[in-house]
């Protein structure tokens, strides 16, 4: 029997958790850092699948009132359509930690 192999293909869209700038938005730990999320790079790479704006962070890629990079889309401002899960145990609209009915 041969295999399957399933190809994926990626794009690449503007960082947005630095908009593109390759530098980390709140200067943390210097001016100069290159932005944690893209490594300097300004573009990030992401599956070729249907995307929606993140609703954690609302497209920003930063975690609200936080300087850190957004937990659900890891500052990507984007999550995929299909699927909406976020790193296990974390809400997908609201990046906190899912705490069931108690």
């Amino acid at each position: 029997m041969a295999k399957r192999i399933k190809t994926v293909r990626y794009k690449e869209i503007t960082c947005a958790f630095c908009k593109g700038k390759g530098k980390d938005p709140f200067g943390i730990p210097s001016k100069m850092s290159n932005c944690q999320v893209c490594w300097g790079k300004g573009k990030v790479a992401i599956a070729d699948i249907p995307h929606e704006t993140c609703g954690a962070c609302k497209g920003t890629g930063i975690f609200a009132h936080h300087r850190l990079p957004c937990s659900v889309c890891k500052g990507k401002g984007i999550v995929p359509k299909d699927g909406r899960k976020g790193p296990k145990g974390l809400n997908p609209d609201t990046g906190l930690p899912e705490i069931g009915n108690y």
